[in-house]
C-alpha cells in the first residue's frame, strides 16, 4: 500500500507539472471521421426487407435476431414479411416489395423455380437481392449459406465409414429428402449418390421426400424399418424433420444398428436430439455465423456504388461436425444468447 501511495503522489506530480490545455487535448490521438462519415451516413435510413420460408424455428429466428441488432445499431430499417411456409403468399410478399422499393431484400427460396423470376424483377426495379441458405437457378447480388453439395458429400460419406466395406453391416442406407425441388434438397441429392455410386457395398433401400415434417420422417422410417430391419443408416436434408426418424429408430429399439447422420443450423435443439440418441450427425452450418455474414453482406451491398444486379457474390459458410464427442457449449446456441 505504501508503494501504491508513493506512485499515485509521483503521477499527480507530473500531471501537475505539466497540464494539458483543452486544445492540447484535441491534438492527442487521431480521428478517423473520414471514414466514419461515409459508412455511418451511407447506412442510416436504408431500407431493409427480409422474406423468410417462415419465422418461428431455429434457423430464420436465429438470424433474423443477430441481423436486427445490426439494423438498430447501425440506423437502417429491417422488416420481416413472413409467409408462414405459403409460396403464394411469399409471392405476394414480394411483389409488394417491388412495389415499396426498398434498398435491399434478403430472400430465403422455398425452391429453385418459385421466386427466381420475382427477383429477377427486382433487380430491375433497383432493389438488390440477398439469397440465403436456399438459392434460386438465378444468381442475385449475394447468396450467403451452405454449399450443399459439401454438405451432401460430408453425410455420405459418414455413412459409407459406418455401413460400407469392412463394418460388417447390411450396407443398407436410406435416404430423408427435405422439399424435393429445394436447392438443399437437390445439391445433396447428387452428392449422396456421386458417393454411394463409388461404394457398390453401399444399397440405398429407401428414397422418399418428408418434405421437413417429423411425423413423415417417423412414418417413412417405421416403414422402412419393417421393410429392411437390418437397415445400416439414413441420411436426412434437416435436423428438426430427421428427428422424427430418429423416434422411430429408437421405438424400434434399433438405436444402436442405425446410424442418423443430417444437417442443421448448430441449435441447442439439435445437439440435445444428439444427446439423448435421436441423432448421430449433425453436419452444422452455423446460424450465428452464417448471421454475421449476412450482416456483412448488408453493409457491403448497401454501401456499394454498384447497381443491382451489378456485381454477383457467394460465400459459403464454414461447416462444423457435430457428434456425442464434439458437441460443446461453444457450438450448440440458443436464441436467447442471440438476442
Amino acid at each position: 500500500m505504501r508503494t501504491a501511495g508513493i506512485l499515485a503522489l509521483a503521477l499527480s506530480l507530473v500531471v501537475s507539472a505539466f497540464p494539458v490545455s483543452g486544445a492540447q487535448a484535441q491534438e492527442k490521438g487521431l480521428d478517423n471521421h473520414a471514414k466514419l462519415d461515409p459508412y455511418y451516413s451511407g447506412l442510416k435510413g436504408k431500407k431493409v426487407v427480409f422474406v423468410p420460408l417462415a419465422m418461428g424455428f431455429d434457423l430464420t429466428e436465429g438470424w433474423a435476431a443477430i441481423m436486427r441488432k445490426q439494423a438498430a445499431d447501425l440506423g437502417y430499417s429491417f422488416e420481416i414479411r413472413d409467409p408462414n411456409w405459403s409460396t403464394d403468399a411469399g409471392t405476394r410478399a414480394i411483389t409488394a416489395i417491388i412495389a415499396e422499393k426498398p434498398d435491399l431484400a434478403i430472400i430465403h427460396n422455398p425452391d429453385l423455380q418459385s421466386y427466381a423470376r420475382l427477383a429477377q424483377r427486382m433487380v430491375q426495379a433497383g432493389i438488390k437481392v440477398l439469397q440465403v441458405n436456399l438459392e434460386s437457378t438465378n444468381p442475385t447480388d449475394y447468396y450467403v449459406g451452405a454449399d450443399w453439395v459439401k454438405v451432401g458429400l460430408i453425410e455420405a460419406q459418414a455413412l459409407v465409414d459406418k455401413c460400407g466395406a469392412g463394418s460388417g453391416t447390411s450396407g443398407k442406407v436410406a435416404i430423408l429428402e427435405g422439399q424435393p425441388t429445394a436447392a438443399s434438397n437437390l445439391y445433396e441429392l447428387y452428392a449422396y449418390y456421386k458417393v454411394f455410386g463409388e461404394h457398390p457395398e453401399i444399397k440405398v433401400v429407401a428414397d422418399q421426400a418428408a418434405t421437413y415434417d417429423p411425423a413423415k420422417a417417423r412414418a417413412i422410417t417405421e416403414t422402412v424399418l419393417q421393410q429392411h430391419p437390418d437397415l445400416c443408416g439414413i441420411v436426412g436434408n434437416w435436423d428438426n424433420q430427421d428427428v422424427g426418424a430418429g423416434a422411430a429408430v429408437e421405438a424400434a429399439g434399433k438405436s444402436d444398428q442405425v446410424f442418423i447422420v443430417t444437417s442443421g443450423g448448430g441449435s441447442q435443439t439439435g445437439c440435445d436430439n444428439i444427446k439423448k440418441g435421436l441423432l448421430d450427425m449433425i453436419v452444422s452450418y452455423d446460424v450465428p455465423l452464417q448471421a454475421d455474414s449476412l450482416n456483412q453482406a448488408i453493409v457491403e451491398l448497401l454501401l456499394s456504388p454498384a447497381k443491382a444486379g451489378e456485381v454477383k457474390s457467394t460465400y459459403f459458410t464454414p461447416l462444423t461436425i457435430q457428434t456425442k464427442e464434439t458437441i460443446s457449449s461453444r457450438n450448440c446456441w440458443t436464441l436467447d444468447q442471440l438476442k
